[in-house]
């Protein structure tokens, strides 16, 4: 597939010029022409390049790509994981917000179906999006129950805090870092949050706010949105995937 009509392909589904995000989205790197077969991961790291090129990838699609904030000069640590790309002639496209608040390929998406939750509603608006998700169960479930179901999913969470009602009703979803979330959360009458990270400003809202919270880590929070959108451009492309590890305990 040429990388001009995947790269347009995936502008348009994920809406990248329409978000606005912490440093420029989509191919962030340009490398060869045509694309035989990605990578997907969380993070433009070098274990991440390194998988990616041992898996004979064209395109590295990830979640934290290269570019946050101001502009970098191309020099030391950075100028080398660049040139990296430009000497393997690997393709960099990054989907960040996009990816979070995706209403069928996102992280919060994803993680909602894994829990039985469905989404009733959005919110954790930046600069006009939001990206964090309100859900429910079909039926109210205990929160030892969805602690369960995100540790057979994924993982043991990171962390639980359980202060809040035993049967949950209204849960808020936010991958990565939405602790700060939580009070606009329990505002909107959630009594559970889901989440990646906690925040240490935040470290006693669960307890103050009466709220459950789960904590399932940064990074494996935000495993979802990138193998979801690669599933969903091999049944559409036919392209090869491979999803490249590497965690960071966060």
């Amino acid at each position: 597939m040429k990388r001009a009509d995947l790269v347009a392909y995936l502008d348009d589904l994920l809406h990248i010029h329409d978000i606005a995000d912490f440093g420029p989205q989509g191919l962030q790197i340009e490398g060869r022409e045509e694309v035989r077969k990605l990578a997907v991961g969380v993070d433009a790291a070098h274990a991440t390049i390194d998988g990616a090129l041992a898996a004979g990838a064209d395109m590295l699609i990830v979640h934290h790509g290269v570019f946050w904030g101001p502009p970098k000069r191309l020099t030391g640590a950075f100028g080398f994981k660049v040139r990296r790309f430009f000497e393997a002639d690997l393709n960099l496209y990054a989907a960040h917000l996009a990816l979070d608040a995706h209403p069928d390929l996102g992280n919060n998406a994803e993680l909602c179906r894994l829990l039985g939750l469905t989404p009733v509603g959005s919110y954790f608006n930046y600069k006009g999006l939001d990206v964090g998700f309100i859900a429910a169960p079909p039926q109210p479930i205990s929160f030892q129950t969805l602690v369960q179901r995100f540790t057979d999913a994924l993982q043991p969470p990171l962390r639980v805090q359980a202060f809040g009602p035993e049967a949950v009703h209204k849960v808020a979803v936010c991958s990565g870092d939405g602790a700060r979330s939580m009070e606009e959360a329990h505002a909107l009458g959630c009594d559970t949050l889901v989440t990646g990270e906690l925040d240490y400003t935040m470290a006693h809202a669960a307890e103050e706010l009466g709220m459950n919270a789960l904590y399932g880590g940064h990074y494996v929070t935000e495993t979802l949105g990138v193998q979801a959108l690669a599933r969903h451009l091999s049944d559409q492309f036919g392209l090869d995937w491979a999803f490249v590890d590497a965690p960071v305990g966060l």
